[in-house]
């Protein structure tokens, strides 16, 4: 496996496994609208994603992203996990343990 900051040449794969985690969260599938929504989100710089891949085959395992946040009180940036998703075919294989690092 292969963890690895996502950017615009990941984003039909990782749009592929952000449609599926909002399916799961009883969304409507909107491929379209998903690759349109972390596209904006990568050129915007507006959050980071990293991708697991399966080594032998490039294909996607699972996603992890994280928006930006500050603290004022500690004066420095905050990192807010908001999405975390392995697909079916890759859980309890430690593809989130590996996302979480």
């Amino acid at each position: 496996m292969r963890i690895k900051k996502a950017s615009s040449e990941d984003l039909e794969s990782v749009a592929f496994l952000f449609d599926l985690y909002r399916q799961f969260y009883e969304q409507p599938s909107d491929p379209e609208a998903a690759e349109i929504f972390l596209s904006d989100r990568i050129k915007n710089n507006e959050s980071v994603i990293f991708l697991a891949q399966d080594e032998s085959n490039d294909k996607a395992m699972g996603f992890v992203q994280l928006y930006p946040l500050f603290t004022s009180v500690g004066m420095k940036r905050l990192w807010l996990l908001n999405d975390l998703y392995v697909h079916p075919d890759h859980r309890k294989k430690g593809v989130a343990d590996a996302l979480m690092e």
